[in-house]
């Protein structure tokens, strides 16, 4: 088969369907695979696509194609046990601080009566069964099954003779965006009730085009960009989170008149080539402030490395910098480290963790991205929420901002969270009580794209070192799946 590299996606398409007209479906799967690996590591394409039809459609015909193959297994091996509802969960791998991670739990938890089977392509890797088994995985309802070695099509055998024989009452698509096998798998012939969860929602993510599945969105940005740009007939599921109590009364906002800061967020967010560097500005805050700086979320070695030397450069003590790279509760940590102002990560944010920060009473300080709502993060946030486009907008804003300030925005953030994100509105909705869903509004209709901007930004990515930094950039990515 000629190498896929190819000039256009409608060539490569056509290739595939020959490849999988000859049975090669899993040199197509793994073609597919790459193909969307190199699209969500170019950062030029991020919120620029979301989707492709094609590649969904090229994912079904494989599926198709395997399961014929595969048969339908025996009738007394396919019936389920009548005594509780099986839900099942379709994902790539699941990780500790994974936002969809967190999803799935809640998911599981609000509904205590089903029994839950959790199968994991590992495309991205093993899945770490040490957290699972120290969470939901405590619960003798949840299980969790992965592919394990194989090449692609072994994978979607096993997923779909899984499916097959489990016959699950509801399956959930949670992969991430380049899982060709878990996109492929759920076919329309099997007459599952399936939904797709679109968590991959800033970056093209295959399966938004999976007609046969509800398409579910979990924040107001998503669910419009789905519904008015990409015309699918979408549901809106809010995320929730578990509540672990507001900012206590008697914890003062800036008790020595500094600020404590935080960012929470993995390299995968922060690392990302962009206009503003978050590393670059961490110390420039810190400068501004002369109060602390938290950063929640692992780093990479050479991204601590440059936040430290910015330090040093600024002459700001390096204790002033704390770095955390995991915590179990982002909320609570907020609370023991006593932060004053959350900054959203950017130049991608982080929809969970906004959840959690606004119900645990914490201001917010939200990127407007250049060119994206969807990941700035604002139509989630409470209405008046702070945003800042220019590094000195931040920066001036930390110096000038005051405790009333800070009370208000608190309060907000809290009200917004116990209107809108509580794990009760979750549990009415998957059980079928919470009635007719209203439609979200969008805080962020105002948001307007910095053109200018913008297009200097990508005449600067053309440059022969950003080349080499996105390289390098894809290869971290490929070796990280496997940690």
């Amino acid at each position: 088969m000629a190498s896929d590299s190819c000039k256009s996606l409608h060539s490569l398409t056509e290739r595939l369907a020959i490849a999988i007209g000859q049975g090669e479906l899993d040199h197509a799967l793994r073609a597919i695979h790459d193909f969307v690996e190199r699209i969500i590591t170019e950062p030029l394409c991020t919120s620029q696509v979301y989707g492709s039809r094609k590649l969904d459609e090229l994912c079904q015909k494989i599926g198709r194609a395997n399961l014929e193959a595969i048969g339908a297994p025996p009738g007394d091996a396919a019936d389920p046990p009548p005594e509780s509802r099986l839900v099942v969960y379709i994902v790539t791998r699941l990780q500790k601080s994974g936002g969809h991670s967190r999803v799935i739990e809640d998911f599981i938890a609000a509904q205590p009566e089903a029994r839950h089977l959790i199968l994991a392509t590992d495309l991205g890797g093993k899945s770490d069964i040490d957290h699972l088994l120290n969470g939901v995985g405590k619960n003798s309802k949840v299980l969790l099954e992965g592919a394990g070695a194989g090449n692609f099509q072994q994978r979607l055998t096993w997923l779909q003779s899984r499916l097959l024989k489990t016959r699950p009452h509801k399956v959930y698509l949670f992969n991430h965006h380049q899982d060709s096998v878990a996109v492929a798998a759920v076919q329309p012939a099997m007459k599952i009730d399936g939904s797709f969860y679109h968590h991959g929602d800033h970056q093209l993510c295959l399966g938004v085009h999976l007609s046969h599945l509800q398409h579910i969105d979990l924040h107001p940005m998503g669910y419009h960009t789905c519904r008015e740009v990409l015309g699918i007939d979408n549901t809106y599921i809010p995320l929730t989170a578990d509540d672990k109590g507001d900012r206590p009364s008697d914890w003062p906002f800036m008790p020595a008149g500094r600020l404590t800061t935080c960012t929470a967020a993995r390299s995968n967010k922060v690392e990302v080539p962009y206009f503003v560097s978050y590393l670059e500005l961490v110390p420039e805050l810190l400068k501004a402030t002369g109060g602390k700086h938290i950063h929640i979320g692992r780093l990479t070695p050479w991204a601590l490395f440059r936040i430290r030397r910015g330090l040093k450069r600024q002459g700001i003590p390096a204790e002033r910098f704390i770095y955390t790279p995991w915590v179990p509760s982002v909320w609570k940590a907020l609370h023991e480290f006593r932060v004053d102002l959350y900054v959203a990560s950017f130049p991608y944010g982080g929809g969970l963790t906004l959840i959690e920060v606004m119900g645990a009473g914490i201001p917010l300080a939200l990127h407007r991205h250049i060119f994206s709502k969807v990941v700035s993060g604002i139509g989630l946030a409470y209405r008046g929420a702070f945003s800042w486009r220019f590094p000195e907008d931040l920066l001036a804003y930390c110096g000038s901002v005051t405790v009333s300030d800070l009370v208000q925005a608190g309060r907000a953030g809290r009200r917004q969270y116990e209107t809108f994100h509580r794990p009760e509105r979750l549990q009415a909705i998957l059980n079928g009580t919470a009635g007719e869903q209203a439609v979200p509004d969008d805080a962020s209709d105002d948001f307007v794209v910095e053109a200018d901007e913008f297009a200097s930004w990508m005449e600067r990515q053309l440059s022969l070192g950003r080349v080499l930094a996105r390289a390098a950039y894809r290869g971290f990515r490929r070796l990280r799946s496997w940690w």
